[in-house]
């Protein structure tokens, strides 16, 4: 019995020391030593853009556009057709892009052409990011940078 008294006291020192160093709340989290979360941005969906450059290379006269809705439909002008597809911003500037359905006009070579590199771009785009005022996606396909539209 004796033996139980004594630790019981000597308990009561060590928690009174805890409370003297500032480790009041054993329960609280520790966080020192953790990497803070990066602030995520917010995609800006319901927006309308249109696409100012590909690679750096600006567009001619018709410019893709872009909107992502708040049901995650992206659709939009791809230079010579319209397209649609599901598109979701992911954690940390995100983005995934399903297949992509398009009209079938036909126009010429180099607009064509265009039109394959942007929706490449888009279908593969990986990452986003808003910078001074436009949105950027980019991708292993390369990165597009679009203005808002009204």
């Amino acid at each position: 019995m004796a033996t139980l008294c004594l630790s019981g006291l000597l308990a009561v020192p060590a928690s009174a020391q805890f409370r003297q160093k500032g480790g009041g709340n054993q329960n609280a989290p520790q966080t020192e030593g953790i990497p803070a979360k990066p602030n995520d941005k917010t995609f800006p969906l319901g927006k309308s853009w249109l696409a100012v450059s590909l690679n750096g290379k600006p567009f001619g006269k018709d410019r893709p556009a872009f909107i992502l809705d708040q049901q995650f439909r992206a659709r939009g002008f791809a230079g010579c057709n319209t397209y649609s597809a599901v598109a979701f911003p992911l954690r940390e500037q995100g983005i995934a892009v399903g297949p992509l359905a398009l009209t079938r006009r036909s126009c010429d070579k180099d607009t064509m052409a265009s039109e394959n590199a942007f929706l490449s771009a888009l279908r593969y785009s990986q990452k986003w990011d808003m910078v001074g005022g436009q949105l950027v996606v980019k991708g292993p396909s390369g990165e597009i940078r679009f203005d808002r539209s009204i």
